[in-house]
């Protein structure tokens, strides 16, 4: 996203070993994202190594959470890594997460995806006294120490239902591009959202919800059936960056382009060039950066002991500032954004 390149180095060993190849994704600087001092730097005899395992690599949006992440450790002094899988699977992300509590890392920071397939491999983390913080994309609460919530379910869907509302004169068929049939955040996301809809929209009908597993190519190639499957589509929802870039990039060419809304959750750099070509009209997210840092931040807050993820913990992420741990250990972010023609050039993520 920001034109460097990180080199992934934890576990490069052992991953080989089980015929993993790690895959460079570029987003900080760098060889290999290693902060300054060490395992346990600035925190005395803590063990601040963190290992950070997105949904899967060579994914912009992780590219940009993982740079915040990075950027975090190296305030605080600990080491950072990024491992991954190269596809979204519900149980492709259990060797990485055996791999670094075998090789000892301090913190894993997880996007999850699928809420129980990883319990049993986070399990055997935290006993090896590995802290387990989810951001993005929660587990089972009962599998980790904290979940970094990136904004309210409530907030995202509520923002996304009333983007396209606003977009196509709030009547009308639309449809959901999703990532994974398994995503927790998505589903959560698209559950909310459909009761929005029965509750304040009567006259918009959502007629199918497809997914795209978070793949370029078969996000842009949902995009396409469904405008052919519906013809009186109005708007697509995409709660999900590779999904609304995918299908941004088919309406851009298409003789939909003016006539199909699409709207979601998108970065400004992926996004820009649909917003001033008249594509999108507007689309909402949090700052992934922010999202990442936060992680990394509570995952040293937990390593150090000055939180245990209790509600009523506070704790402090530098630039962000101070933090409480919320009910069912969730320490949330903030509300969505939302960008359009007048502020997106403002913005760099």
């Amino acid at each position: 996203m920001f034109g460097m390149k990180r080199t992934r180095r934890a576990g490069i060993a052992a991953a080989l070993t089980l015929g993993v190849t790690l895959v460079a994704a570029g987003c900080a600087g760098g060889g290999g994202g290693t902060a300054s001092g060490g395992g346990d730097a600035g925190g005395g005899d803590a063990n601040l190594s963190i290992t950070m395992l997105p949904k899967n690599l060579g994914n912009p949006y992780f590219d940009t959470s993982t740079g915040g992440a990075e950027d975090a450790a190296k305030e605080f002094g600990g080491t950072f890594d990024e491992v991954g899988p190269s596809e979204a699977s519900p149980t492709s992300q259990v060797q990485y997460i055996q791999t670094a509590a075998q090789q000892g890392t301090g913190g894993l920071i997880v996007s999850a995806n699928d809420p129980e397939a990883l319990c049993d491999a986070l399990d055997e983390a935290r006993s090896a006294d590995v802290k387990v913080v989810t951001f993005d994309s929660d587990t089972n609460p009962d599998c980790r120490d904290l979940f970094i919530n990136q904004a309210t379910s409530e907030g995202i869907a509520k923002v996304q239902v009333d983007l396209i509302a606003e977009q196509i004169g709030d009547a009308g068929q639309i449809a959901v591009l999703s990532a994974s049939a398994n995503a927790t955040n998505q589903n959560a996301w698209i559950e909310l959202m459909k009761t929005e809809l029965a509750d304040s929209h009567p006259d918009i009908e959502l007629v199918e919800v497809v997914y795209g597993d978070d793949d370029d190519q078969t996000s842009f190639d949902k995009t396409a059936a469904l405008l052919q499957t519906y013809p009186q589509l109005k708007g697509i929802v995409s709660p999900t960056t590779v999904g609304i870039a995918a299908a941004g990039r088919y309406l851009s060419t298409s003789e939909y382009k003016g006539k199909v809304a699409l709207t979601g959750l998108g970065t400004p750099n992926q996004m820009r060039e649909y917003v001033e070509d008249g594509t999108v009209t507007a689309f909402a997210l949090w700052n992934p950066a922010d999202l990442g840092y936060l992680a990394a931040f509570a995952t040293q807050a937990l390593i150090t002991g000055e939180i245990t993820g209790a509600e009523g913990d506070t704790f402090e992420a530098g630039k962000l500032g101070s933090f409480t741990v919320g009910e069912g250990g969730s320490v949330l972010l903030g509300d969505p954004f939302v960008f359009d023609a007048d502020n997106i050039g403002e913005f760099d993520f």
